[in-house]
């Protein structure tokens, strides 16, 4: 390590070129500034070639001016990170379930044409990959749909998101004959979301186990591309529903009963939330 008092003398003297204006600008001594230099010159060799009136610098002279310069971009670098201005750049790290994501990801999109400076990186996954990249530090921010119980994870609640059971429009049903009938579209969370849903809603029913699939997709962003064609129901969470593009094609059938889930906001519990999160996520909240 170099002391970084001399380091500040000799880009000084560099700059200034002799040792006069070097003390003056340091509001230092001319022989502290000597004594400095003959501190680094006894650690490194000769830094400097003394004429009457300048300084000029060896080989190894210009080489710790590299250093120095070096150290004070690098000292630029972490003050500007700590200072982490959200709108002007950085990296916003954001991890969760398909259903949020496909409505959470066009509002960042929005937040970063009006702060280009900011870059979204968005991952799709299911719960248990989003607790692991947070914890690993891989994602600033994650959500999911069971409230963690690590210690290692701050987590408050975010939202709350109903399953719907959604229609082909048009399409009138009214009983669990009429589900029957029309079909299920199943996609991987398909069968159990149904079951907490249509078990609730059409009490008694053999559950759907009992129904004809009409077609498995497990795209969470095509799911209703075949209930829009008229090919059968399906259930799905209402952000899922309501990011499908052709909202005129499909319908909502009302229940009496519901089931809600609560989407969790998780961080790391050791550090508190970047500024730039806390904007982002004050924006997308009010909207």
């Amino acid at each position: 390590m170099i002391n970084p008092q001399w380091l500040r003398s000799f880009a000084t003297l560099a700059a200034e070129g002799n040792f006069t204006r070097s003390a003056e600008r340091l509001n230092l001594t001319q022989a502290a500034v000597s004594q400095h230099i003959k501190h680094l010159e006894n650690q490194l060799g000769p830094l400097l070639v003394r004429h009457p009136r300048r300084v000029e610098l060896t080989p190894a002279g210009l080489a710790l001016l590299d250093y120095q310069q070096t150290l004070v971009q690098a000292d630029a670098l972490l003050a500007h990170r700590l200072a982490d201005d959200p709108a002007a750049s950085g990296e916003l790290t954001l991890i969760s379930p398909g259903s949020i994501g496909l409505y959470l990801y066009p509002k960042l999109l929005d937040w970063q044409q009006q702060h280009p400076g900011c870059h979204i990186h968005y991952r799709f996954a299911p719960d248990s990959e989003v607790l692991l990249a947070v914890l690993d530090n891989r994602f600033e921010l994650g959500l999911v749909t069971q409230k963690p119980d690590s210690p290692q994870i701050a987590a408050r609640l975010f939202a709350e998101e109903p399953l719907e059971l959604v229609l082909p429009k048009g399409v009138t049903v009214s009983d669990w004959q009429g589900l029957k009938s029309l079909g299920f579209i199943d996609h991987p969370d398909g069968k159990a979301m149904a079951t907490r849903l249509l078990t609730r809603a059409f009490p008694g029913s053999p559950g759907p186990a009992a129904l004809p699939c009409h077609g498995f997709i497990n795209q969470i962003g095509l799911i209703l591309e075949p209930v829009a064609r008229g090919l059968g129901f399906t259930v799905l969470p209402r952000f899922a529903r309501q990011a499908f593009p052709r909202q005129e094609h499909i319908q909502v059938m009302p229940l009496s009963a519901q089931v809600t889930d609560k989407l969790w906001l998780i961080h790391r519990a050791q550090w508190p939330l970047s500024k730039r999160a806390q904007q982002v996520l004050a924006a997308i909240e009010r909207k």
